[in-house]
């Protein structure tokens, strides 16, 4: 980190953004601004990249470097980006249809490697720039443009892909919970390697009812539950609800508030089989989890490779020119 003294306000854009007046990118954006200030980098040491959709404006709108790049590829451009220059901070913004459709392959293999990247899946459940297709994460039987009758596609579930990777930091945010998602980003921006972060974000025309009874301030602490490491799996509006987790299958115990049973589960975030589960709660059976599911530590792919490039020293007979020349190439006549 570097000693410069920014504000969120440098990072704002000096142009108009350009989203729906009450769209979630807007909180998102504000606390990636706060983020980046807090980071004490200079605007030269950010790039952040994109594809295309409604989040992937999101280059135009922080004042650093960007790319706006093609539909589902801004994980592998990103990734190039970071191995030029690890001492770059490099931001990747998707949507769940340009990650998890056709970026879908591109998102896998830069996970799998534990590239530097932190990545920001903003999951509103519908393909809102093309006006309201199904997309890899619209909920089973949701009604949209292309699935009139409801659709009849299983749908993905971000956070659990991710640490189904082995991911070495996985986060869910919501947001209009921005206390929440700002400690998220703050975590994710210091960690070394892949840091996947899902937001569940509202899209005003064609997805507004989505996460409702997650912000319903009568219902959510019984739907929702905040996973913090260290801290018993409690939830409910009277807290009198808990997590067990017996022969790796999940259970909910009631008990009297502020007599948390022994038998409630304690989180670990560097336990990969408690991250997991956890990140199969899916409502109504179980409050949908938001927080640091999972944060551990393992080698950068970048780190990897310099380090390799380091052992093996002088690669000059191993450029392609000297390949090319070489008698292990041949001529086809």
């Amino acid at each position: 980190m570097e000693n410069t003294k920014l504000t969120a306000r440098d990072f704002a854009p000096s142009q108009p953004v350009k989203w729906c007046p009450g769209c979630g990118d807007f909180a998102i954006l504000a606390q990636v601004h706060k983020t980046m200030a807090a980071m004490g980098l200079p605007h030269e040491k950010y790039v952040v990249v994109s594809g295309i959709g409604c989040s992937s404006r999101f280059p135009y709108y922080v004042n650093t470097y960007g790319v706006h790049s093609i539909h589902g590829r801004a994980p592998a451009v990103a990734s190039g980006i970071k191995l030029s220059n690890p001492e770059l901070s490099v931001w990747v913004v998707t949507g769940d249809g340009d990650g998890l459709s056709i970026g879908g392959n591109h998102m896998l293999h830069a996970i799998r490697r534990n590239i530097g990247l932190k990545i920001l899946l903003f999951n509103n459940r519908i393909y809102a720039m093309t006006k309201g297709q199904a997309s890899p994460t619209t909920q089973l039987g949701t009604k949209t443009k292309t699935t009139p009758m409801g659709t009849i596609d299983y749908p993905f579930n971000p956070a659990r892909f991710a640490i189904g990777l082995d991911c070495t930091f996985v986060a869910r945010g919501l947001d209009t919970d921005m206390a929440l998602t700002s400690r998220i980003l703050e975590r994710a921006a210091g960690h070394k390697g892949t840091a996947f972060v899902e937001i569940f974000q509202k899209c005003l025309p064609f997805s507004e009812k989505e996460f409702d009874d997650l912000k319903d301030p009568q219902k959510k602490d019984d739907l929702t539950i905040k996973v913090e490491h260290g801290k018993p799996l409690i939830f409910g509006k009277n807290r009198n609800k808990g997590i067990v987790f017996r022969n790796f299958r999940s259970e909910i115990v009631e008990f009297e508030a502020g007599s948390i049973p022994a038998e409630v589960a304690v989180y670990d975030e560097t336990n990969a089989e408690m991250a997991y589960l956890i990140s199969g709660f899916q409502a109504p059976e179980f409050p949908i989890p938001f927080g640091v599911f999972r944060a551990s530590e393992k080698p950068s792919y970048e780190e990897l490779y310099y380090n390799q490039v380091a052992a093996v020293g002088d690669t000059k007979g191993n450029e392609l020119e000297t390949l090319l020349s070489g008698p292990d190439a041949w001529e086809v006549k």
